[in-house]
């Protein structure tokens, strides 16, 4: 029983439109699914993803109006990583961003892979990193459609950044409970980061852990990160990891039905939300409804659609 790698990443964001066109019209990133939150039905939820959303490629967002700024801090996952084919990748995006006005860095490298640091709609931290070097490379599915030539689109998740108060927690629940190995370390601004992956090593397998008991504790707003999800092969492995969770001692959701995928949530010692995410059912449905301003809602809130678009603001996908 082992965790395949990074199946998405959620995070919050204060305007649904304004996101949706920084990650479709900038980043060229395909809306995968316009759905609402199965916790808040009455709010958002946009994934984005690649040709075909795969397992791995997910970046999502719980859209909450009028949401204050997150603010950075300890006990939190930090950054994330959208991977780029090859180094070549990179200079065509640092003329993109400069193109879209968004201030980047440029000539930094982590843990020796060339990237560049920019900040989102909402001031999430996202390091797009050359896959260039990366040990393991499936079959990437680029975007055809979008605006980034397919020889530059981002093809999947990169490493995920958490800073925590006791370094030590995390590392124990990562190698001990959840399978992941230590495969290196590196510094960056004077601050030790530990690498770990699981299943075959990859950026997509990649937690990147530091310790920061100098940041105060983090105000989770528009623009933090809310959880990280890893692979799982199946329905039968996720009961496994669900018993495995509980004979740990970890409170936790248990098994849970989402529809696209079947989850298990729990939260480590210094507060960071882990969530367990099957590779199926998947998202390879006719992708064309998510187009214009329908809402794909799963079958438990169908009966609620009027109920639920009344509370929705309309985003038409088509513009």
């Amino acid at each position: 029983m082992e965790l395949l790698g990074l199946h998405h990443i959620s995070i919050f964001t204060e305007n649904a439109r304004r996101n949706f066109d920084f990650y479709t019209k900038v980043l060229g990133l395909r809306l995968v699914k316009k759905t609402v939150n199965q916790d808040d039905p009455y709010t958002y939820h946009l994934y984005y993803g690649d040709e075909i959303g795969s397992p791995g490629s997910a970046v999502t967002f719980f859209e909450v109006p009028n949401m204050v700024k997150n603010r950075p801090g300890r006990n939190q996952i930090s950054a994330l990583s959208l991977r780029v084919p090859n180094d070549a990748a990179l200079d065509y995006w640092d003329k993109r961003l400069d193109e879209f006005e968004v201030f980047h860095s440029l000539g930094e490298k982590q843990f020796g892979r060339k990237i560049i640091r920019f900040k989102d709609v909402d001031g999430l931290t996202i390091h797009l990193v050359s896959d260039e070097e990366n040990e393991r490379k499936e079959a990437a599915h680029p975007f055809k459609d979008g605006p980034v030539p397919i020889e530059y689109a981002i093809i999947g998740l990169g490493p995920v950044r958490i800073s925590v108060f006791k370094k030590e927690k995390t590392d124990a629940v990562l190698t001990k409970l959840l399978g992941f190995k230590r495969a290196g370390a590196y510094e960056e601004n004077e601050k030790l980061l530990t690498v770990y992956h699981t299943g075959e090593r990859g950026m997509d397998t990649e937690i990147h852990l530091e310790s920061r008991p100098d940041l105060e504790s983090q105000n989770l707003g528009a623009g933090g990160i809310h959880h990280v999800a890893f692979r799982v092969k199946d329905d039968a492995e996720m009961l496994e990891w669900v018993e495995r969770i509980s004979d740990a001692g970890y409170t936790n959701s248990g098994f849970i039905d989402r529809y696209y995928f079947h989850s298990l949530y729990f939260r480590e010692s210094n507060g960071i939300l882990f969530e367990l995410a099957t590779d199926g059912p998947g998202f390879q449905t006719d992708f064309e409804v998510e187009r214009g301003t329908y809402v794909e809602l799963p079958p438990k809130f169908e009966s609620r659609r009027a109920e639920i678009e009344a509370h929705l603001t309309p985003l038409d996908t088509d513009k």
